[in-house]
Parts: C-alpha cells; sequence; structure tokens
C-alpha cells in the first residue's frame, strides 16, 4: 500500500531555491518512491513557482486566510505531485523568496509564513476533497507552524509529523505583538507551545509539535544538543531525547557526474581521474592563475562567518607560501569579499576571485580543482564536499556535522587500507588550517597516495538511495505502517 507523505517547505528545485533546502526538497519524491511513499510537495506561490506549473487547476479556496485570500494550485513536479498556495497578498512580490532584491527580509516574513503554515495545516487535516496524507513532514521555520496549526488549530492534532532542521540558525523568532494576527487558541502561547523567550519561535513551534525531529547529519543531530549548536533550542532537543535523528543528505548522481557533465573541458570517470588536467588549465584561465604543477584549491561557498570565510583570509599568504593557488566562487558578507579581493590583488596569479555565484562554473571548478576547501565551523550536512567527492575533488574539511560524517580522513591507516577520501581538521583556526593546508600539499606531492584519495572519494555512494529509505523507514515507525 502506498504511504501519502505531504511535504511543506519554503523551495524546493528546480522550480525555487536559494540554497541546500531545495535541492533536498526536490529530491525526496524520487528518492521515496520507491520504498512505497508518494511525496506531495506544498509551496509558497512566488511568481516563479506559478510561472513553472502554468495554468494549474485550484482545488481550494480561502477567503480569509489570516487577513487575505488565497487559493490552492494543483499541478506536478519531476512528474510529482505538487500544491501551491497562490496567495498574491504574501508572495506576489519582486525578489527572492525571503527578501526584496537588495538582499532586505520582507518584514511580514512572519505573516507570509504563518499564513502558509495555516494552509498546509488545512491541507494536512482534510480540506481537500479527495487529498487524505497519512503523515506531514516540514522543512524549516519557515514551515514549521504547520505543525503547530495541526495541534492546535486544525483538528490534526493526532497526525504523525517529522520536523527536519536543515540549519539551526535561522529560527524565525518574532515579537509577542505578532500572536494576536496567528489565530491560534490562547493556550498556544505556552512554554510547551509557540512561545520562546517571551516572543513567538516558529522553528520551536514546529520543534514542540512533531512526532519526530530530524537533521540533515547524525554528527549534527548530536551537536545541536549542546549550546555551542543548539543556538538556544538544545535543551528542547535534548528533551526529545530518541526522537531526534540525522539523515545524511544525497546527490543526484546524473546532475553530479564527471562522465557526463557537459560544463566541463573534458569528462572523466573514477578509471581515468588523470584527464581532469585540461578541466584544471581552464580554471586557471578563467580566475587569471599562474599554470604550475601545484595544487589547485578551489571554494565554492557562501562567504559568511558560518563559513569560516573570516580564518580562510588570515591563512592565505600561508596557502600562497606553501605552493598553493586558490579559486573562490561565491557571495555573502561585504567584508569578507572585499577581504578575499584584496587576497587576490596581494598575489596575482596565486588566487582568484569570482563574485556571486553560477552553476554551470562550480561544475567547472569541481572538475578542476584539486582540492575543495569547506572550513564551516558548524555544517548541518553541506553538499559541495559530497560533490567534490564525485569529482575527484578532494575535500578538505573541518570536523564538524555532516562534513565529519561523510568524508573519511587521510591518516596513516585510511591511507594504507586505501579507504580515505579527504582531509579533515579539528577546530576552525589559524593552526587548524594552516596545518591542513600543509598536510595537503605534501600529499598531493605523493602523487600515487593522491589518486587513491581521489578514486576512493569518486567510488563513495552518497546518491538518495540510502537516504530515502532512511525517511521511509522513519514514515514507517512513526505510522505503524508495513
Amino acid at each position: 500500500m502506498t504511504m501519502k507523505v505531504l511535504s511543506i517547505a519554503s523551495e524546493m528545485a528546480p522550480l525555487i531555491k536559494t540554497g541546500g533546502l531545495a535541492d533536498v526538497v526536490g529530491a525526496l519524491p524520487a528518492a521515496l518512491a520507491p520504498h512505497g511513499v508518494e511525496l506531495t510537495t506544498f509551496l509558497p506561490g512566488y511568481p516563479a513557482v506559478l510561472k513553472a506549473i502554468g495554468k494549474a487547476k485550484a482545488v481550494h479556496t480561502w477567503d480569509d486566510l489570516l487577513g487575505a485570500p488565497a487559493r490552492l494550485l494543483a499541478g506536478k513536479s519531476g512528474g510529482h505531485p505538487l500544491l501551491v498556495l497562490d496567495a498574491p497578498r504574501y508572495f506576489a512580490r519582486p525578489g527572492g523568496p525571503y527578501g526584496d532584491a537588495a538582499g532586505h527580509d520582507w518584514l511580514d516574513n512572519w505573516h507570509r509564513f504563518a499564513a502558509f503554515g495555516r494552509a498546509g495545516a488545512d491541507v494536512a487535516a482534510g480540506a481537500v476533497a479527495g487529498q487524505a496524507f497519512t503523515l506531514v513532514h516540514a522543512h524549516d521555520w519557515q514551515a514549521a507552524m504547520a505543525l503547530a496549526y495541526l495541534r492546535f488549530a486544525s483538528g490534526g492534532g493526532a497526525s504523525p509529523s517529522v520536523m527536519t532542521i536543515h540549519n539551526m540558525a535561522f529560527q524565525g523568532h518574532y515579537g509577542a505583538d505578532v500572536f494576536p494576527a496567528l489565530a491560534l487558541p490562547a493556550e498556544a502561547f505556552a512554554l510547551d507551545g509557540v512561545e520562546y523567550h517571551g516572543g513567538v519561535g516558529f522553528l520551536k513551534a514546529g520543534l514542540e509539535a512533531a512526532s519526530a525531529i530530524t537533521t540533515v547529519s547524525p554528527t549534527y543531530a548530536r551537536e545541536i544538543r549542546s549550546p555551542a549548536f543548539g543556538m538556544g533550542l538544545d535543551g528542547l532537543i535534548r528533551s526529545r531525547g530518541g526522537r531526534v535523528s540525522g539523515i545524511v543528505n544525497g546527490i543526484d548522481p546524473a546532475h553530479w557526474n564527471p562522465a557526463t557533465d557537459a560544463a566541463l573541458a573534458a569528462r572523466y570517470s573514477v578509471r581515468t581521474p588523470g584527464q581532469r588536467r585540461a578541466n584544471k588549465r581552464a580554471i586557471e584561465a578563467e580566475f587569471g592563475l599562474e599554470r604550475d604543477e601545484g595544487p589547485l584549491f578551489v571554494v565554492i561557498s557562501r562567504l559568511t562567518w558560518q563559513k569560516g570565510i573570516d580564518v580562510l583570509l588570515e591563512v592565505l599568504d600561508h596557502l600562497a607560501g606553501i605552493g598553493g593557488r586558490l579559486a573562490v566562487l561565491g557571495a555573502g558578507d561585504a567584508m569578507l569579499e572585499g577581504g578575499l579581493h584584496a587576497a587576490a590583488a596581494r598575489h596575482p596569479g596565486r588566487i582568484g576571485v569570482r563574485t556571486g555565484y553560477d552553476e554551470a562554473l562550480s561544475h567547472r571548478m569541481l572538475g578542476g580543482g584539486d582540492a575543495i576547501l569547506v572550513p564551516s565551523r558548524f555544517e548541518p550536512c553541506g553538499l559541495t564536499q559530497l560533490y567534490g567527492l564525485a569529482y575527484g575533488c578532494v575535500p578538505v574539511v573541518s570536523r564538524t556535522g555532516g562534513l565529519a560524517d561523510t568524508v573519511i580522513d587521510a591518516n596513516f591507516a585510511a591511507l594504507a587500507a586505501g579507504v580515505a577520501t579527504g582531509l579533515q581538521f579539528d577546530g576552525v583556526s589559524y593552526p587548524a588550517l594552516a596545518e591542513a593546508l600543509t598536510r595537503t600539499v605534501a600529499l598531493y606531492g605523493q602523487q600515487d597516495a593522491w589518486r587513491s584519495v581521489q578514486r576512493a572519494g569518486m567510488k563513495s555512494d552518497f546518491s538518495w538511495g540510502r537516504s530515502g529509505k532512511a525517511y521511509a523507514d522513519l514514515y514507517t515507525s512513526l505510522t505503524g505502517t508495513t
């Protein structure tokens, strides 16, 4: 028997994307289908989403959805069912999903995603004729209120539910003055409800209401139990005990495959990693880097404190001094962007920087770079290290979250056994990162060992097969189905 699950999320690739959340939400329907789960994804009706689904059929209407009319549209994405909340007051605006074109958050985000959550709860509780769901799966704070509405306002409190945290740093915390507009009963404003430090916590409300909580790696599931990573919610996470688990994200091997990637100057496979040389020469030319036989490091990242870019800036002189070169693609904090451009000016031909994001260029960098640097202070799962593994671009990562779970450090034993897939280091600091770079350059000088690490990484299986089964098994445990 097919289990029908409603997945509620604020973005989904390829329809609307700002980060890894969209990739996960977009991949889950196909990942779960082989395990007897039909996943229907519920999205906000941003202009790009409405354009993508075209003339979709309206299957439900709200005359007053927290103060505005709305329609529910039914369509498909990648052959899988899709429901879209067409609410012009909340979502018909320029810019991104969460802010304007200048990057400023919309001041009414609390209202927009409360309405989205309310609508999601109504759908989950049976508002649409012929649409019945066994379980509800909410992603991040933008969808978390759906579980609170199910619990307090939609008569669906007994429905099994999963709340997935893609990044604990983003919680949706607002002042108590928004509570009256949420149309929740007074008892919802309580310690075990939506109240959080005197205000309203969207993510916190979802965590309280969920039958089970997942994060996107086992290590991150352990880390968020501590004050250092729990971002104020570690006590709640600890209180949920065994209801909290981690499931590593997957990647699409059809999209991230160096043997078929049309973006590359030369295609290659695990049997022919040496053909990467043409891609390396192309990246050197594209970033204005000197051509030499030393290692080419790449960074493809948001340029933020979380990603450790401030510490990366500190070690760039060391990197250039030990024979490394660096190509950076990303955008973020203006001071960090400026620091990277200053380092490129200080080391012409050794460091190149491209501000912004370019999907095709990211593929070329993975195909031509020797090592990808991911010095994150915390990383719930991470995807760039998985892409690096697939392309033989050896990950050099901090030992945290999903980075720790997916990269095997090239220590003596792992190298001897032929299972090392990258390099790890402890603590995001100048000494730790500088030592990791020095280790990487030394390992690169031992080409037989380096090729062994490349091949082991390229043989790693981080497709969605195992992760999809893990989610399906979780759903089954919550619903009692077989």
